[in-house]
């Protein structure tokens, strides 16, 4: 009675999410985002309309407009908006996840009142860990940070911060100390972009887009009072950022390269490939695929319901996902021929699977990256999943060379 009475409540609100989205989705988004002003001029309306109707942050607490959702209710929200072919809000994303999940665990209740209802009103955040010496390396950072009474005055370089360029704050992870473990000696902070000293820099990509940006600190003074945890307690702080978005967000990108796959069926019949086998096969292997991909995003969220959740389950969704994404991208890319490799306006803020099949396969190559490489999933995966002996710490390659 208790899980027939579950999945009748949870297609009361697939009803009702869908319906809203009929009445509400952004129609003609696509054709209208291939410059930067529109983009943020759709994401920042987007985000407040979903805001409004309780739909953009179904994974806050309770006590805060829409929230409180349990996570099958939040995977009916992202399948439908997946379903709607509705826009990410990948201007918001690192707001509503990353920065405020942290300051929920984290923050001091002066922190979330003061910073929490500016992200709902639209506050952009961006992420300050990576550097130019310290990418996968997290506790490689070496950005300084050294405390001048109830200030901190910060000199260092960020790398690829997400939308730095048009964020208003900043999740930075600063080294206060040079003791001891190299973890042991970073701090948290968050920063004012605005703040005296703070240069942002976007970063051009090579598909057109500039998705992300460098940020150059020079004597940047962040008042104590913005430090989240103890000084030292950045490395654990770091860890709740990162583990914020798990789960959900590649449900979501599983579902929507499977809402996405009647492209490359239009494409097969445009091109009059309708009747070649080998296309037709490699059409059938993707969708195949694509349905795997999917199924184990269902199932980990399934195991994350019932708290059988293991570590390394994440790395099978997140390793199929990026695997499926360049197949999706690189057939896409294979039946459009010299005309899909010209250079065209690129749709800003959608997805991996825009059309612009050459601007959507390079950009494939940053999730087999992103969130940890492929590699990084192999090995988390054969160790924590498979049992498999841990990869020594220090090793030599035959004949001595390290």
């Amino acid at each position: 009675m208790e899980a027939g009475f579950l999945t009748e409540a949870l297609e009361t609100l697939r009803h009702e999410v869908r319906t809203w989205l009929e009445a509400n989705a952004p129609g003609g988004w696509r054709v209208s985002c291939t410059s930067h002003e529109a983009f943020l001029d759709m994401q920042r309306g987007w985000f407040a309309k979903l805001a409004e109707a309780g739909y953009a942050v179904p994974h806050w607490p309770a006590e805060w407009p829409g929230g409180g959702r349990g996570l099958a209710e939040q995977k009916v929200i992202y399948e439908e908006l997946a379903r709607a072919d509705t826009p990410r809000l990948l201007l918001s994303f690192m707001s509503t996840y990353h920065a405020a999940c942290t300051l929920f665990e984290w923050g001091s209740e002066a922190q979330q009142k003061q910073y929490i209802p500016r992200i709902l009103e639209g506050e952009i955040w961006c992420q300050g860990f990576s550097e130019p010496n310290a990418g996968s390396d997290l506790a490689g950072v070496r950005t300084r940070a050294e405390r001048q009474g109830d200030v901190y005055v910060v000199n260092g370089q960020k790398l690829w911060s997400t939308m730095g360029q048009f964020a208003d704050k900043c999740l930075l992870l600063v080294r206060t100390s040079s003791e001891g473990a190299k973890q042991a000696g970073l701090t948290y902070l968050l920063l004012d972009l605005k703040s005296k000293g703070v240069t942002a820099r976007p970063i051009h990509q090579i598909h057109g887009d500039e998705e992300f940006a460098e940020l150059f600190l020079d004597n940047v003074e962040i008042p104590v009072e913005d430090r989240l945890g103890e000084e030292g307690q950045g490395w654990a702080v770091a860890q709740s950022t990162l583990s914020s978005e798990r789960g959900l967000t590649l449900l979501e990108l599983s579902a929507r390269m499977r809402g996405a796959l009647w492209r490359i069926g239009d494409l097969i019949r445009e091109t009059g490939r309708d009747n070649d086998a080998g296309i037709l096969r490699d059409f059938g292997r993707l969708a195949t695929r694509v349905d795997a991909t999917c199924a184990l995003a269902d199932q980990f969220l399934a195991n994350r319901i019932a708290g059988q959740e293991r570590v390394g389950d994440a790395s099978l969704v997140k390793l199929s996902y990026s695997r499926t994404l360049r197949e999706y991208t690189l057939l896409g890319l294979r039946l459009g021929g010299i005309d899909a490799q010209y250079h065209t306006p690129i749709t800003f803020g959608g997805g991996m699977e825009t059309g612009n099949w050459m601007a959507d396969f390079m950009n494939s190559y940053a999730w087999t990256i992103a969130g940890g490489s492929d590699e990084v999933q192999r090995n988390i995966i054969s160790e924590r999943l498979l049992g498999m002996p841990r990869e020594p710490k220090s090793w030599t390659l035959a004949g001595g060379a390290a």
